[in-house]
């Protein structure tokens, strides 16, 4: 059957079980809208109000489900506006499709109207990108981009495909049928999606001997257990070690908050708990994590006393960061099932006792009894919505509170911009989770910096009835960098102070949400419950202190296991 590009994209998406696509239209995919049009019975499209929008929408709805997002964009500035989103979901590691149209083939490299080279722009953030110039590839290409987004550790692929590929005609053939032809004759196709490495029985039995000897075992775990759908075995590994264990900021629900073995978060803003123990482990078992800056610090220093077991998918991670004693690369899953049936059960010991000692060293500022703290705010919002929210954040101060006080229980229900730092990333991953889970509660956290950024996504919100709580941690300040400049700066605030509009909930109320404004506890209480009490979309303010600190915090540079607990001003 003869069939056109844009309908041979059509039938790889539903090929691959894509209900739902994000994006914005233009000039160069005007054959794949006009298709999206036929086929609004199989595939629902949501029109973000910005590209970047939709990229983080596509993203966050590959975080909430482990399944690839999809977003489509015209080329040039649509394609370039997609470049954040890209950059982040590649950061995190995260499976999502980008479909871009390009000038027709006669056009390229000709610096044609609104043409840009994004494969070329986009090869470092992607875990690979495709040029189709060749209807006929167009079906393989589809399919394969899917098979690397998915395959080992998950990353973006990009497919950039010129606009005359998507008006030409060619047979179409099914993937059942693609893969009985590759079978009958040497495949043609210059790319495949590399096999994952399996662990042998004697690795894993050299891994279980050498956790068997550890005194002082602690496990540092990362996002790569919950990609890997590994938090029961990581939970088991842990009671059978006895072994505190702590997450990276992308590992949160990995681990149950309120679990005896949990120390909280590892790294800058980590907890005494978990610092410590990585330097005082003598075994230092991290996995699914790849020890960036931001967990490591100075690594001159780093569990210098623990040898370390590097436990993950990636080889190119091992090594890269910190240097490990031995390693287990391959599936998280089955690396942690193999583990688990090897070890004999440990019993509690001294070392429980001194993390039992550090988990009870608490900055003074998380028990405040100020007009409106973080802490009672997130605490409030769990306790209103409990352990199956979703919860989505912007990056900065809040994003932080939000790891340290929001106590999340399960994987998955925390989404957040980890490697990248995006900030505006929060809005469209509260929307393409919530896609995702019509049934759902997502409450988006965010800054005010932050949330002016993508605050136009407001009108996605409405148009979609998508009933997220927006919840505005307002302090009138970019609070990182301020915090920064108070502590390290001499409180020289150049251009963070954001005494400006606009009145956020007047914002809302033109964008035709509900949005109150918090200055106190019990006026927090009274507008959650109001913006709970309906099924729809809603936005609260909530007024905080510029000069909320995020603590502890290690400051650049300094062995993490050198916090700051306490307010320093200079």
């Amino acid at each position: 059957m003869q069939m056109t590009g844009s309908r041979i994209i059509i039938e790889c998406l539903v090929e691959r079980g894509v209900d739902v696509v994000f994006g914005y239209p233009g000039g160069t995919v005007l054959n794949i809208y006009d298709e999206l049009y036929r086929n609004a019975d199989r595939i629902r499209h949501i029109l973000t109000a910005h590209e970047q929008g939709a990229s983080h929408a596509a993203d966050g709805y590959a975080r909430s489900t482990g399944r690839p997002g999809v977003v489509i964009a015209t080329s040039g500035p649509g394609a370039t506006n997609l470049v954040t989103g890209i950059a982040a979901a590649y950061m995190d590691s995260v499976p999502l499709i980008a479909i871009t149209g390009n000038v027709p083939l006669s056009l390229l490299g000709k610096d044609s109207f609104q043409e840009v080279d994004i494969a070329g722009v986009t090869m470092p953030i992607t875990k690979h990108n495709f040029i189709v110039k060749d209807v006929r590839e167009l079906a393989d290409t589809m399919r394969l981009a899917f098979e690397i987004a998915t395959t080992g550790r998950p990353g973006p692929v990009l497919v950039d495909v010129t606009k005359d590929v998507t008006a030409a005609r060619t047979e179409w053939i099914s993937a059942d049928e693609s893969a009985a032809l590759r079978a009958g004759a040497a495949s043609t196709h210059r790319f495949t999606a590399k096999a994952i490495k399996s662990v042998t029985a004697m690795e894993l039995d050299d891994a279980a001997a050498l956790i068997a000897a550890a005194e002082k075992p602690f496990i540092y775990a990362g996002g790569g257990v919950i990609i890997a759908e590994a938090a029961s075995q990581l939970r088991e590994f842990a009671e059978r070690l006895h072994a505190p264990c702590a997450l990276s900021l992308m590992g949160h629900g990995a681990m149950p908050a309120d679990h005896p073995l949990f120390t909280g978060m590892i790294g800058m803003h980590g907890t005494k708990a978990s610092n410590m123990a990585a330097g005082a482990a003598d075994l230092l078992i991290a996995v699914g994590a790849r020890f960036s800056d931001r967990v490591v610090s100075n690594l001159s220093v780093f569990a210098k006393k623990a040898k370390i077991l590097h436990i993950d998918i990636d080889p190119a991670e091992i090594n890269k960061n910190v240097r490990s004693y031995t390693s287990l690369v391959g599936d998280v899953k089955e690396i942690l099932t193999g583990l688990n049936s090897r070890i004999a059960p440990k019993n509690i010991s001294a070392w429980n006792g001194d993390i039992a000692a550090w988990k009870e060293e608490r900055p003074s500022s998380h028990e405040t009894k100020k007009a409106l703290h973080p802490r009672f705010i997130l605490e409030t919002i769990h306790s209103k919505v409990g352990d199956e929210a979703f919860v989505t954040t912007e990056v900065g101060q809040h994003q932080m509170w939000t790891a340290q006080f929001y106590p999340f229980s399960k994987p998955r229900t925390f989404i957040t911009s980890g490697g990248l730092g995006a900030m505006g990333f929060g809005t469209g991953a509260a929307m393409g989770v919530q896609i995702a889970h019509p049934e759902a509660q997502v409450v988006h956290i965010a800054g005010d910096g932050s949330f002016r950024m993508n605050c136009a996504e407001l009108a996605t919100i409405v148009n979609y009835n998508l009933p997220i709580l927006i919840v505005v941690f307002n302090n009138g300040t970019l609070g990182m960098v301020r915090q920064w400049q108070t502590m390290f700066y001499e409180k020289r605030y150049c251009q963070t102070t954001l005494d400006r509009p606009p009145d956020f909930v007047k914002l809302a109320d033109a964008y035709g949400l509900p949005g109150y404004r918090a200055r106190e506890p019990e006026e927090f209480r009274a507008c959650l419950e109001a913006a709970l009490s309906r099924r729809g979309p809603a936005l609260i303010e909530c007024v905080l202190d510029i000069d909320e600190k995020v603590l502890p915090m290690v400051p650049a540079g300094k062995p993490i296991d050198e916090l700051i607990l306490e307010p320093r001003e200079s």
